[in-house]
């Protein structure tokens, strides 16, 4: 088989297709992860701790020259080191919380497919059921 021909079978087949969706969705989804945390979750806890802004905490590690202003960006621009850990904590609670909502996806996937293998068989379909009556009647005989 041709290098190409396998390439073409393995690149068309479920598995990889399904990966490539799954990708997308996951971008898509850790967006709409992001835009909760930073929009909804983290000025909630910023007015909980009065009214911090996380993605602004960082520790200089430098010495700052004159003239620039001590904020983040700022600093940053002018080449200072820091130790920007409030945007480190905003990734770790967009974590956190993303995989706390896979948690609860996977938990109910898993019920389902246990109500599922749990349910009583369906009988035999009525077809199948006349059939056998038949059979029966005609071995009576």
């Amino acid at each position: 088989m041709s290098f190409m021909k396998e390439f073409r079978e393995f690149a068309v087949k479920g598995n990889v297709v399904d990966l490539a969706v799954g990708v997308i969705i996951g971008a898509a989804f850790g967006k709409i992860v992001d835009s909760v945390v930073s929009d909804i979750i983290m000025p909630v806890v910023g007015l909980v701790f009065g009214k911090l802004d996380f993605s602004n905490l960082y520790v200089v590690l430098g010495t700052v020259p004159p003239g620039v202003a001590n904020n983040l960006a700022d600093l940053k621009k002018a080449g200072v080191p820091v130790l920007a850990y409030g945007n480190f904590f905003t990734i770790v609670v967009n974590f956190v919380i993303l995989a706390f909502i896979i948690f609860l996806m996977v938990k109910q996937i898993n019920k389902l497919r246990r109500r599922h293998e749990e349910s009583p068989p369906a009988g035999p379909p009525e077809d199948i059921m006349l059939l056998r009556e038949i059979r029966d009647s005609l071995n009576r005989r």
